[in-house]
């Protein structure tokens, strides 16, 4: 069913989401600061609106990607919110989410925050994840046009869920970035094909370690840390001499070395019995 919708922001992700409702069929009005932005997507049927305020009056579900909270809200201060749902998909910490939406309900609006979860490039293809929280009513009624972006997912009625989860799977991913990062300074400083070394045996063991970890949640969640694999002493001598061989090489193990201090501080309080998970409680 096609849908009035309007998009402020026109950056790559902005644009990208308003090309995925045109090519749904829905009615897009777009708004830019910089109003040149809009004419490719002028040209595949969207309207322009001159202000945010006009923008705003000319759909029930308005979508916003920014640069920041307080672009957000400086951009709908002077537009009318009442009977409006906000999907503000600009990227931002829970505490910020959980105050425009608290602002967005003072002016009579529905509010949905949202983590964008792929790169622009991304968009309406398979693989394009959106997480959403806040108003479930909002959610439910305009799911099909959300969807037309991504995969939507709705977890929570806190406003800052989907930027929490956002920002953990985000932290997950620059773990492991941190990962290859000191792999790849190690095997270079032997000189040892980066690419062969990468594709044939790095990206098989972490997908390996990948697999593992719904059964670490498991532990974290319950709190039993026990172990039949090696534990934190075994895992502490292992990070030591990771260390060790990492400065005999000349390479920095800057990376590895907050891991290490933090199983070094769960291994001093007598629990070097545990298993990995168990650092979560350090934490």
């Amino acid at each position: 069913m096609s849908e009035n919708i309007s998009v402020l922001g026109l950056g790559l992700m902005g644009t990208a989401l308003a090309e995925s409702l045109l090519a749904a069929g829905h009615q897009v009005t777009v708004w830019n600061r910089t109003p040149a932005k809009a004419e490719p997507l002028l040209a595949r049927g969207a309207k322009q609106a001159a202000t945010p305020e006009e923008a705003v009056a000319a759909s029930p579900l308005v979508i916003v990607c920014l640069l920041d909270y307080q672009s957000v809200t400086s951009t709908l201060a002077g537009a009318p919110l009442s009977g409006r749902v906000v999907a503000n998909l600009t990227t931002g910490r829970p505490a910020e989410a959980r105050e425009l939406a608290a602002w967005v309900a003072e002016r009579g609006g529905e509010y949905l925050d949202g983590g964008i979860m792929a790169v622009p490039q991304m968009i309406a293809r398979p693989g394009a994840l959106i997480l959403y929280s806040g108003s479930e009513p909002a959610f439910d009624r305009h799911e099909g046009a959300l969807s037309a972006m991504a995969e939507a997912r709705f977890t929570g009625a806190d406003p800052g869920m989907a930027p929490l989860l956002d920002l953990a799977m985000l932290t997950g991913m620059y773990g492991q970035i941190a990962g290859l990062l000191e792999a790849a300074a190690l095997v270079r400083s032997a000189g040892y094909p980066l690419t062969e070394f990468v594709s044939s045996l790095l990206v098989p063991w972490l997908n390996a370690m990948a697999a593992q970890q719904p059964l670490w949640a498991e532990k974290m969640a319950s709190g039993d840390h026990s172990t039949e694999v090696s534990n934190l002493e075994i895992n502490r001598a292992g990070v030591e001499n990771l260390v060790r061989a990492f400065r005999e090489q000349g390479v920095k193990p800057d990376l590895l070395l907050p891991l290490k201090a933090v199983i070094d501080q769960r291994t001093a309080r007598g629990l070097g019995h545990e298993g990995l998970s168990g650092l979560i409680e350090e934490l």
